[in-house]
């Protein structure tokens, strides 16, 4: 990812980077992927009645990553309350998701990894919401 190199990059950041924030870009990047990889791989197994509770949390997880990803990644003006509500709802997004595929990690691999990326992200969100403002 080249998340670090933009925002140094930008004339309004002239170099000042704050790294929880950058780690929690990447991660929401990193998780978003992986939520969408295990709603199409729940899609694929037999018993996917039982996994449609995991599909659409992985699915929100990934869209709430993605926007919040994006608004972390904006230098150019200010809206540090709705950043600090995304972040705070990724978190949230992310904690019901690994949540829920916990319960089915023991069963499928791509579970246990798509928890482990959620839970990742949580924290790389907790982290960042003390560098918003």
């Amino acid at each position: 990812m080249h998340a670090r190199e933009m925002i140094a990059a930008h004339p309004r950041v002239k170099g000042r980077v704050t790294d929880p924030l950058i780690a929690c870009i990447e991660h929401c990047y990193d998780c978003a992927q992986t939520c969408v990889s295990c709603a199409d791989a729940c899609l694929a197994e037999d018993m996917v009645d039982e996994l449609r509770q995991c599909i659409r949390l992985n699915l929100d997880c990934a869209d709430v990553c993605i926007a919040t990803g994006a608004m972390a990644s904006r230098r150019a003006g200010s809206n540090e309350d709705v950043l600090e509500a995304v972040i705070e709802a990724c978190a949230l997004a992310c904690e019901n998701c690994a949540d829920e595929c916990d319960r089915h990690a023991a069963q499928h691999e791509h579970c246990r990894i798509c928890a482990e990326a959620c839970n990742r992200c949580r924290q790389a969100c907790d982290d960042a919401l003390e560098s918003v403002h």
